[in-house]
């Protein structure tokens, strides 16, 4: 079995294929060169839609269609309120415009949905607080321009949302690439052992930001270690009569007796998480089965996942002092999947664990996934994990990350991708194409600039829809 049918990407191998030696770095980094002939510098810059694109609204409209009806108003208020918004919410979008672009085939695993504010604070499974991705809903198999070209037009595009100037948004997807390849070619040479240990740790995200900025990312820092299950108790629960409930604020936070479907939802749910704690690792199925369910409500999230089936899940242990918040998330195929394929795992939930595992390295204990069977023939994949433990998002706008501080921000993200490809694909084959040379950097500058004007133009087609009402808009 392997990851998608590519040599160098193999997670099982038979017994003998551990004894044939493996291509030196040298010969991997020159292969990774002369895939430069394939597909040069100069052809990555250049962005061509698709001859026979589909139209992004019917692209919306054909999401909507498995999604929770009443909640796709909200989805695309939310997309309205920026062409950075949109671009967020337009995953789907963009993975036909990529399919078309020309890639150099070194597979990695995807993010699928790279973008500037998918990066955040997470603690892994020793507590520790560090940077990295933190949006796996569409992680794929694929190549690895897919991320980087995705990730730089969300710099530009929301650099200049946000007023910030040309000059800006190039300084920040420079800085972007320039890392990315400098990281790439440090894990080329890294010991495996090594790599999989590596993280980006406090220490190492505070070298990054000026004197003056320190202040606020240890700020930052400190909340983000502050946020545990005790402080979600008191923001998202009440007391009703003896017992704690999750504050109902509709249509954002509901709760909900049966499923779309008329069954009675307590009952799917009792089974879910059973199939859930199935393929717990021993020590953390003992620990998840001393917590008993006692509440549970819809809960909308994000852009992108607005009217996909999420909720939070309240648990206790022995008394209200010992409080379990789990997320909810239901996961439907890739938007990717139409363009490199499905899936090597049926259940949409083990697809985003394993992801999430492989460019992560070290998710929180309860990252699991499972299935809640409807009917014989319908279920629903989904995926667990600790709702705030440790954990803290990135915004770019006045309530998040400054234009003043973007550019700082920006060598980070190109860090973080640059590991999370390495731990999951061949560092030094990509190191070898990427080379040191600003060329590729600028060539990635040049896409990030067209999409942006691609982005432009289908954010206005997108407000055009919602004024002749064709999308419904819902202000909440």
């Amino acid at each position: 079995m392997s990851i998608q049918k590519h040599p160098k990407f193999a997670v099982l191998r038979s017994v003998e294929s551990f004894s044939n030696p493996r291509p030196s770095i040298k010969k991997r980094m020159a292969d990774g060169k002369v895939l430069r002939r394939k597909v040069s510098f100069t052809q990555q810059g250049v962005y061509e839609p698709p001859k026979n694109r589909i139209d992004p609204i019917t692209i919306l409209e054909n999401q909507a269609k498995t999604r929770v009806e009443s909640l796709i108003p909200i989805r695309y208020e939310r997309m309205l309120q920026s062409p950075f918004a949109f671009y967020r919410g337009g995953a789907a979008i963009m993975a036909q415009d990529l399919a078309n672009q020309p890639r150099t085939n070194i597979t990695v695993q995807l993010c699928g949905d790279m973008h500037v504010s998918n990066f955040g604070l997470f603690g892994t499974a020793e507590h520790r607080l560090v940077f990295g991705i933190n949006d796996f809903d569409e992680t794929l198999p694929g190549s690895w321009e897919w991320d980087l070209k995705r990730l730089v037009a969300s710099a530009v595009i929301a650099c200049e949302s946000n007023g910030g100037s040309k000059s800006l948004s190039k300084k920040i997807v420079l800085r972007i690439c320039s890392e990315y390849q400098k990281r790439m070619a440090q894990y080329a040479k890294m010991p495996y052992l090594e790599l999989a240990q590596e993280f980006i740790s406090e220490t190492e995200i505070r070298k990054y930001f000026s004197k003056e900025h320190q202040k606020k990312i240890d700020i930052y820092l400190k909340e983000t270690k502050g946020q545990g299950n005790i402080q979600v108790l008191q923001k998202l629960t009440t007391l009703v009569g003896k017992d704690r409930k999750i504050i109902n604020k509709p249509p954002l936070i509901e709760h909900f007796k049966t499923n779309a479907y008329g069954r009675p939802l307590h009952a799917l749910l009792d089974k879910a998480l059973c199939n859930y704690s199935s393929t717990l690792l021993a020590d953390r199925k003992i620990l998840f089965e001393r917590y008993m369910l006692k509440d549970f409500a819809r809960k909308v999230v994000g852009i992108g996942s607005v009217g996909t089936n999420c909720m939070v899940m309240y648990f206790e242990g022995d008394s209200a002092n010992d409080p379990l918040f789990l997320q909810y998330k239901e996961a439907q195929k890739s938007v990717l999947s139409p363009y490199i394929g499905e899936s090597i795992y049926r259940d949409m939930g083990q697809r985003v664990v394993a992801g999430q595992r492989l460019l992560q390295g070290a998710p929180d204990i309860f990252l699991n996934y499972g299935s809640m069977q409807f009917d014989i023939d319908k279920s629903e994949g989904f995926y667990l994990r600790q709702l705030r433990d440790m954990k803290g998002g990135i915004e770019i706008g006045p309530n998040g990350v400054s234009l003043k501080n973007f550019a700082e921000y920006a060598k980070l993200f190109g860090w973080a991708l640059a590991l999370g490809h390495a731990r999951s694909g061949d560092a030094a084959e990509i190191a070898g194409y990427c080379g040191e040379s600003e060329e590729l950097n600028e060539a990635m500058h040049s896409f990030a600039r067209s999409y942006a004007k691609q982005n432009e133009k289908d954010y206005e087609l997108f407000c055009k829809a919602v004024k002749s009402k064709r999308l419904k808009v819902a202000k909440v």
